[in-house]
């Protein structure tokens, strides 16, 4: 089906050092612009960041500081692009609340004026949602082809979702699977470990998602100044931040993970430095104490012997 155009419309994507709106930058834009009676024009730019891609991103989109440490900043592109898209509305997917507010902050950076007013926005990822619904009600009549009587209420629930995990099992049994790094699996089979490895592909640590696992199996922020970062390094460069976080309004789930983490911490470091104490060749009490250098003896004087011979008389 052809859109019903009356003006251009610009898919975009783009590709960033982080999901942090405010502190992160473009690495890679791209631009689809399709104009009334269908004609389409194309717009692909890399972009300076002008800081290090974090390794976690650059193993998502592909794009490492090598690939655009030459390449031009945003800002000397900035105009190009706005002049692209200056007359089209624009349409992504999950643009409304990431590439849509991640362009702006670019732009007003670069100090180009783009103007949102009077454009239309298209997310496709809304529709999507909005009309494949994810209740558990939904599903229920997705996976197993009936109607939930009594929605929520607890028992009727707890029994839809047994019975939607069995049409799930049924469904997806032998189908293909491709994350985001390319690799083909089939992880929907009637095992409840590998169910878990699969509903659990962000690894989190505290469940609210504030700390996650990294590849490395180690507990990392992930919000925030600190995201991306592990731990117990931003336990050893600001320890102050377990206290922020600790005082701050966070679940008390990740609060009590976050503890066991500092306690672990504290705990090892303590241990650390006993193990390199008793390595230390041990000195005795005698080694131990300061040298004191004696004084030099004085020269006996006829005042000294007189001295002598009186204090000691009968």
């Amino acid at each position: 089906m052809e859109l019903n155009l009356k003006r251009p419309l610009a898919f975009f994507d783009l590709e960033t050092t982080g999901v942090n709106v405010s502190s992160d930058r473009i690495v890679e834009l791209s631009i689809l612009k399709v104009s009334p009676g269908g004609l389409e024009e194309t717009l692909t730019l890399k972009v300076n960041p002008e800081r290090p891609i974090p390794a976690e991103s650059s193993m998502f989109h592909g794009i490492y500081d090598e690939d655009v440490k030459d390449l031009p900043t945003f800002k000397q592109q900035a105009k190009q692009i706005a002049d692209f898209i200056a007359d089209s509305d624009l349409a992504g997917y999950n643009s409304n609340k990431f590439d849509v507010p991640m362009l702006m902050e670019e732009f007003l950076r670069a100090g180009v004026d783009f103007s949102l007013e009077g454009r239309a926005f298209v997310d496709v990822q809304n529709i999507f949602h909005q009309m494949e619904q994810r209740t558990l009600k939904a599903a229920y009549k997705f996976y197993c082809d009936q109607n939930l009587d009594n929605a929520h209420t607890a028992e009727a629930d707890v029994r839809a979702t047994y019975e939607v995990l069995k049409a799930q099992l049924t469904k997806y049994d032998g189908v293909d699977y491709e994350d985001k790094h390319g690799q083909v699996s089939k992880p929907v089979v009637n095992d409840v470990e590998a169910l878990h490895n699969f509903t659990n592909l962000s690894k989190p640590v505290d469940f609210a998602g504030r700390l996650v696992y990294d590849e490395d199996g180690d507990a990392t922020i992930n919000f925030g100044k600190h995201k991306g970062r592990k731990v117990v390094e931003v336990f050893d460069v600001e320890p102050s931040y377990y206290a922020w976080m600790q005082n701050g309004d966070f679940p008390l789930y990740t609060k009590k993970v976050l503890e066991n983490l500092w306690n672990d911490h504290r705990n090892k470091k303590r241990e650390t430095r006993q193990q390199e104490q008793s390595a230390q060749p041990r000195v005795s009490r005698e080694e131990a104490k300061p040298y004191k250098k004696e004084a030099p003896a004085k020269a006996i004087t006829d005042d000294m012997l007189k001295g002598l011979k009186d204090k000691f008389k009968k």
